[in-house]
């Protein structure tokens, strides 16, 4: 089982809407530490369908020497992982943005001219994805200046700093062309599309030379039924053919992306002699080992060590974790978050963690796919101190690790919720016109002012807590990415949903004192129908079906609970003023049916019923009703507001006497192109590929 990040867009309306704030402000170059009173400004700049924001460190000047210390080792070792995820995501992108960087930095030509600004865009949008594929929708994004402008912005910067040797500029454009500027070359990063090769058709870096056929074959030799502490095969490397035979190039100090990988070692070596504990040493130190052998059973080991932290106050997630990026769900992203414990926030979460065996024993799956104990897990509120790789511009909110689905029923997980990323969320969305706009009538809004944010909140703990740790695999199934495959990720994000949203409408969060009255849940239901059937759509072109894992899961649930609700009326669709609105009239009924789809998807996990996934996928999943979409674009395009929402990273800065470390400060920088290009300079350790 691989467990995933939960996105922005499936959390409470509020949230939401926070993917659009009206705003055009201009980035102010001013850096604001955190001592200073004034009021923390959250908004930063816009562009394209972005907004980009920023997020607080609260409670940083409390932590002690050490701990600042290692705060900044983490970030350190964070942030040189940046290449690696530009890589990752296509053979092409460090090419494409080193020469982006040289000339956003050192062009000498007119700088207040369209085709200007079409170049700033093109850039921010490339730094904000990591790489040229969009990072929502997957699809390439194609530069709106022309093949000669951006031949005379190239001519026009300092030759030094373009990724060629000997600086060939006329190599460095023929190489360019087909890969920016023919939308048939590299067109979709992640394809799952039903009928097609989708290792083939993705555009991104994991495989060469391979067919999909190819890769399932070579894996199913290495499966072993039997045995019940798999490692994740393919984790950690690049599959290529080479002269007739698969090879796997390792991501591993002296293996591929070493020179980065080299630099990350370093950091976390100086992380772990100021570790606050021996455990988190460990963890620390396990972690350094697998980057060095590049054997998955130390990642294991080094995952185990990690569940075992629980008394730290700083924490770290880095390494190749999530598989979202590849279409057969098994090579992992490079990403880092570096938090520490919000000891206040924790008390919410952490009260659905002490419960999670009452929630197992009570879900509505059948009771053969029920664990019988559901072990170790520790759930916290974090404030994230900074986010790198495939965790950064755009953010999880959630978390719930390891994604070993052995180590989760022995060792246990951890989940966590990003608490100040959700607070600047929050602060924009607060502000949005998007409520208005979609919600079908005043109660409805009213409710989502009144419970929104909790609601949202709650569905994410949930998620993360008791969702995905919730249920068992039948023995003799191999893990999920092998059965279910294209589907794997979405059915698992779905399932975890269903979770959440079956129990947030359960008194027993009132009983245990997190939620004062079943309008939260009914709060929840109203946000989760209208984003899985309206609202997300502004995320996608016209015509485009849904790609997304995230996405289909939302529509899949939404678009069965409303088709199976018919004979009841459970949830409508209404016209008024020619505007389509979405209306739950039976919120029972509706958690029923969440139930009944929860009870499904799990018996299709726990069985690998790929047919089943197949079905359910496509049939409720993928489909965009035309007419819908094109009436909930024009809507949305009145309101100007910005789809997607991401952060400028705080910035850790050692205070130094002598070689020593004697503070550490945070500084808030305000321009997402000025760190784009900073990060540029000091974390680029790859070289490019042509």
């Amino acid at each position: 089982m691989k467990i995933k990040l939960l996105l922005l867009s499936t959390t409470c309306i509020f949230i939401l809407l926070a993917c659009g704030q009206n705003t055009n402000k201009e980035a102010d170059k001013t850096k604001i530490n955190e001592v200073d009173t004034m009021p923390f400004e959250v908004d930063a700049e816009r562009f394209g369908d972005l907004q980009v924001l920023r997020y607080q460190i609260k409670g940083f000047d409390e932590l002690s020497l050490q701990q600042k210390q290692l705060a900044y080792y983490l970030y350190e070792a964070a942030m040189c992982g940046r290449d690696i995820i530009y890589d990752q995501k296509y053979k092409y992108n460090l090419t494409i943005r080193k020469t982006i960087d040289a000339i956003f930095s050192t062009y000498t030509g007119d700088k207040t001219s369209d085709d200007w600004k079409k170049f700033e865009v093109y850039a921010k949008r490339i730094w904000f994805s990591n790489g040229i594929h969009h990072h929502y929708s997957n699809m390439k994004m194609m530069p709106d200046f022309s093949t000669d402008y951006f031949i005379n912005l190239i001519k026009n910067c300092d030759p030094k700093l373009l990724p060629l040797e000997g600086n060939d500029i006329q190599t460095l454009t023929k190489i360019l062309m087909p890969i920016m500027f023919d939308a048939k070359v590299g067109a979709k990063i992640v394809d799952q599309s039903a009928g097609v090769d989708n290792i083939v058709a993705s555009a991104n870096n994991f495989y060469e030379g391979l067919t999909q056929k190819e890769v399932e074959a070579y894996y199913a030799k290495m499966a072993d039924k039997a045995n019940k502490t798999p490692v994740m095969y393919g984790l950690n490397s690049k599959l290529v053919k080479e002269n007739g035979k698969i090879v796997e190039k390792r991501w591993m100090v002296g293996g591929m992306y070493s020179a980065a990988i080299e630099k990350i070692v370093f950091w976390l070596e100086k992380a772990a002699i100021v570790a606050e504990n021996e455990e988190q040493k460990a963890s620390l130190v396990n972690l350094v080992k697998f980057y060095k052998s590049g054997e998955l059973k130390d990642f294991d080991e080094y995952s185990i060590a990690w569940v075992k932290d629980v008394n730290s106050r700083l924490d770290v997630v880095n390494g190749f974790i999530e598989v979202y990026g590849d279409a057969i769900g098994k090579r992992g992203s490079f990403e880092s978050v570096v938090s520490m414990k919000d000891m206040e926030a924790t008390k919410t979460i952490a009260a659905i963690a002490k419960e999670a065996q009452w929630f197992e024993d009570n879900s509505p799956i059948t009771p053969e796919h029920k664990k019988k104990e559901v072990k170790g897990i520790t759930a916290k509120v974090i404030t994230v101190i900074a986010e790198a790789g495939d965790a950064s511009p755009s953010t999880p909110i959630g978390i719930n690790l390891p994604n070993s689905n052995w180590i989760r029923e022995i060792h246990g997980s951890k989940s966590v919720s990003l608490g100040n990323i959700v607070e600047s969320y929050n602060v924009v969305g607060a502000k949005s016109p998007q409520l208005k706009e979609f919600a079908f009538d005043d109660a409805v809004v009213e409710r989502a002012k009144k419970y929104g944010a909790l609601a949202g909140n709650l569905h994410t703990d949930m998620h993360e807590v008791i969702g995905h740790a919730s249920g068992k695999i039948n023995d003799g199934i191999s893990t999920p990415d092998v059965t279910l495959k294209n589907y794997a990720n979405c059915l698992e994000e779905a399932r975890a949903d269903l979770v959440a949203l079956f129990f947030v409408y359960d008194k027993k969060l009132m009983e245990i004192g997190v939620m004062p009255s079943l309008e939260v849940g009914m709060a929840e239901y109203d946000n989760y129908i209208l984003n899985g059937l309206i609202m997300q759509l502004t995320r996608i072109k016209l015509g485009d079906n849904l790609e997304e894992a995230h996405m289909r899961n939302r529509q899949l649930v939404a678009s069965w609970a409303f088709e199976k609700g018919k004979k009841n009326n459970v949830i409508e669709m209404v016209k008024k003023d020619n505007k389509t609105y979405v209306k739950v009239n039976d919120y029972d009924k509706l958690r029923v049916l969440f139930g009944e789809l929860l009870k499904e998807i799990q018996r299709i996990k726990s069985e690998g019923d790929y047919k089943a996934a197949t079905a359910l996928v496509e049939g409720y999943g993928v489909k965009v009703d035309k007419t819908l979409h094109q009436e909930i674009l024009e809507r949305f395009e009145k309101l100007n507001v910005a789809p997607y929402k991401g952060f400028i990273q705080p910035k850790l800065v050692p205070v130094m006497e002598g070689d020593k470390i004697t503070d550490v400060k945070i500084e808030y920088p305000n321009s997402f192109s000025d760190q784009m290009l900073e990060f540029g300079k000091k974390y680029s350790f790859l070289p490019v590929i042509n």
